[in-house]
């Protein structure tokens, strides 16, 4: 299913349930797997290092897609999602209760 096709079927109540799952869950898809192998990579690697060196953690093997510590403002994440709704299609709501 593409992400238009998501978002135009999937209301954000069960966008934010699916969220909340995998708070409780742990990751869904692929990143999961990243997990488990890095969980594997992390005990093998420990119980074959020398002594006195420090026992390696499970982040120390988690793949790292995006390296880039770009900071953005707050500002400029609010244009980005700008952005992206009106690339999907969507509009403002520009009144207030």
């Amino acid at each position: 299913m593409t992400v238009r096709r998501l978002l135009a079927e999937t209301g954000s109540a069960e966008l934010a349930e699916w969220q909340a799952y995998e708070k409780l869950t742990g990751p869904l898809g692929g990143a999961r797997g990243d997990v488990q192998a890095a969980m594997i990579a992390s005990v093998i690697a420990g119980v074959n290092r020398g002594k006195g060196q420090r026992a390696p953690t499970v982040a120390d093997f988690m793949p790292r897609w995006d390296r880039a510590k770009v900071r953005k403002t707050p500002e400029e994440l609010f244009r980005q999602a700008q952005m992206a709704n009106a690339a999907l299609g969507g509009g403002f709501n520009t009144t207030t209760p």
